[in-house]
This record gives structure tokens, C-alpha cells and sequence, in this order.
């Protein structure tokens, strides 16, 4: 892909908040600029299906020693929902 370089200048703490964001996604500070203007001048890609944002928010597998079936087996939803008072 050819490619062009710009440079663009901004405040201290935006460069902080996408250092830290592109650390947070494992990619560069360039792909996260690259994401943003393609999003912003709406030539992004593809719409992400619900599953990949989940993955990309970070919520996909969090849940720490769950059971395997905690979104398919019955039994783990008995009373899901119930006001507990």
C-alpha cells in the first residue's frame, strides 16, 4: 500500500491518551491515528459485528473461573433476572 506521511502536532495529553491507547490495543500510535481518521471521514472499514467490539472492549472471556457453560447450560440461569430482595 503506498502510503503518505504527515506530521500533525497535538497537546501533551492527547499524545498521552493515544500512547496509552495504541499499548492497550497492541498496535502502533500510526494504526490508531490510521483507525480514527478512517472512522472520522467515514471510509472505515467494515461495520464490526457485536462479538468483535465486545472483543475489543475487552469483555470477551473476563469473567475469571466461570463455568465453560455459564452462557449456554439452563441451570445457571434459574432465578437470572429475579429481583433479589
Amino acid at each position: 500500500m503506498a502510503s503518505q506521511r504527515i506530521t500533525v502536532r497535538v497537546p501533551k495529553e492527547l499524545g498521552v491518551l493515544l500512547r496509552d491507547r495504541s499499548r492497550a490495543k497492541g498496535q502502533t500510535p500510526s494504526d490508531v491515528v490510521r483507525v480514527a481518521l478512517e472512522t472520522y471521514l467515514g471510509r472505515g472499514a467494515k461495520s464490526l459485528s457485536a462479538y468483535e467490539l465486545a472483543e475489543q472492549a475487552g469483555i470477551i472471556a473476563c469473567a475469571i473461573r466461570a463455568p465453560k457453560d455459564l452462557s449456554t447450560n439452563p441451570r445457571h440461569f434459574e432465578d437470572f433476572g429475579k429481583n433479589s430482595k
